[in-house]
């Protein structure tokens, strides 16, 4: 089988994978979306099923007023113990007292997850190892006590006692970047290989310069030995010519007949610059020479092709989730739901095939449980056609079609409803200014069709087969606004700080990449 890269696409940073039999198991950060945490399930490292997630209960972490790009990083999922372990960090940088590291287990990757245990150590990115011996070893990532250089990096190293559910022991720094003025020496992996401690870490920051670096030692507490040929792997030297960058954040596993593969986030940017679909999921060769891996053998970088001998059948369209593959109707069961810093079930109820959504007061540009449903965008050129029902909504509310990258960039086709009648307006909030780029006043009914279509750059709200305006993509990725994430799509309903009274009725919700919408 040959299947395509990204294996995940769409918003799907900082994959981690383990394998348990005949099975591989990947998680990757959600930030502010909920439910957090996918779990994905495969027998190929090509076709993925999301089976659960990990944060998918009220209450088990507080979201509430997280900025976006906040909240949960860089997971991992390790199997050990007869349990399965999920570590990760909650981000709150307006208030970082009630951010920090936590481990969850389960007894099955589905769940469920228990409550989280905070760990009494700063920074990010935490993972974890086991040793021959049953010890646990947990690491992770955090700004120098004393730097070099400014975000100069450093990781650390501790035991941790499941019994006490506490790290214990002495802290090891092992690892300071492996390149003097990096900055980011972040998602570190152990890995316990053929009698030796391998260290595999990220570099130069989760963007263009993205890189992996790899290091060894005889104990998971070191001394590290560097490679000489660090940064073993890195996309940077390409310059802007290439389509995919920032390729890093690895994470390694082994194939049941002893062959080696990583997956790791890059971006796919057609200009070498933009990446509205924002970080995503790649498949990577890894190979063992001198001791050493090598990721792309003979290569060097990621393929946009994957010879796949170990798998079966076929890999529709490359190798994604098979509901990801569905052209159509996006159903309330469909596990691509996701809302803002809420569970979909929390801020909407399912009826059938369509979604009833109480109006709140806040709005897209406030750091609270919005009233938004939406779904990551995964094709550069894709469709969206949205039906919403107005009819339950008072005057003075709002239902709209939605590009979400962040409180201070988005972008919006507006129904509102006034004493005068339903007007549209098509809306585009650039670095927190909101600028009207059209509006006009609609016939009376209570249903409008909106529709979205994503040609590359170009994103076109398009209202009764016309096109109402065209936003830049550009200018919503996360290269020009900064932070972490790829666009959404959605629907929101909103009074804009009114006391809300209606509510509105998502009818349909259909995505399709282009070549699929006919």
């Amino acid at each position: 089988m040959t299947a395509s890269n990204p294996v995940l696409p769409g918003c799907h940073p900082d994959p981690s994978v383990c394998r348990v039999g005949e099975w591989y198991y990947l998680v990757t950060s959600t930030f502010e979306y909920l439910p957090g945490l996918p779990v994905m399930r495969s027998r190929d490292l090509l076709r993925w099923q999301t089976i659960g997630h990990v944060i998918d209960r009220p209450g088990m972490l507080e979201f509430d007023g997280i900025r976006s790009s906040g909240g949960l990083y860089a997971p991992t999922i390790r199997h050990g113990l007869g349990r399965f372990w999920v570590v990760c960090t909650l981000v709150d940088r307006d208030d970082p007292s009630r951010g920090g590291n936590f481990v969850v287990t389960a007894e099955q990757p589905q769940g469920p997850w228990s409550d989280p245990v905070m760990l009494d150590v700063d920074g990010i990115d935490p993972s974890l190892a086991f040793d021959e011996d049953g010890r646990v070893w947990m690491h992770g990532a955090r700004l120098a006590a004393d730097p070099a250089w400014h975000d100069q990096t450093e990781v650390w190293v501790r035991e941790y006692s499941p019994a006490q559910r506490a790290l214990v022991g002495d802290e090891h720094v092992i690892w300071r970047g492996a390149v003097h003025g990096a900055v980011w020496a972040e998602g570190p992996h152990l890995y316990r290989i053929d009698g030796e401690w391998h260290l595999v870490a990220a570099e130069g920051g989760t963007e263009f310069h993205h890189a992996v670096s790899v290091a060894r030692a005889a104990a998971a507490t070191g001394p590290y030995q560097g490679n000489k040929a660090n940064p073993v792997f890195t996309h940077r030297h390409l310059g802007r010519r290439t389509d995919v960058i920032g390729a890093g954040h690895a994470d390694l596993v082994q194939a049941p007949d002893g062959s080696w593969q990583a997956l790791m986030l890059a971006m796919r940017a057609a200009d070498g610059h933009h990446y509205p679909l924002g970080r995503e999921t790649f498949l990577c060769p890894v190979e063992w020479q001198d001791g050493w891996p090598v990721f792309a053998p003979g290569e060097g970088r990621l393929p946009h092709a994957i010879a796949a001998p170990w798998a079966t059948g076929t890999a529709l369209d490359g190798s994604w989730q098979p509901d990801d593959r569905r052209a159509g109707a996006v159903l309330p069961q469909d596990s691509r739901w996701t809302a803002l810093r809420a569970l979909p079930a929390e801020i909407a109820r399912a009826d059938g095939d369509i979604w009833r959504m109480p109006v709140r007061s806040a709005t897209l540009r406030d750091a609270t449980k919005v009233a938004f449903l939406g779904i990551r965008q995964q094709h550069a050129d894709a469709d969206v056609r949205c039906v919403l029902d107005v009819g339950g909504l008072a005057d003075g509310e709002s239902g709209a079609l939605v590009v979400r990258q962040s409180e201070q960039d988005h972008a919006a086709a507006v129904v509102t409803r006034t004493p005068a009648g339903t007007v549209l307006s098509v809306v585009h909030v650039r670095g927190g200014d909101e600028h009207v780029l059209a509006e006009k006043r609609l016939p009376d009914r209570v249903q409008i069709e909106l529709r979205l279509r994503a040609r590359g750059y170009d994103l076109e709200f398009v209202h009764d087969g016309l096109a109402v305006a065209t936003v830049d993509a550009r200018q919503l990725d996360a290269s020009s606004t900064g932070g972490f994430l790829g666009l959404w799509l959605g629907a929101c309903a909103s009074s804009a700080a009114s006391a809300p009274r209606g509510e509105l009725a998502i009818m349909t919700f259909e995505y399709a990449p282009a070549d699929a919408a006919g």
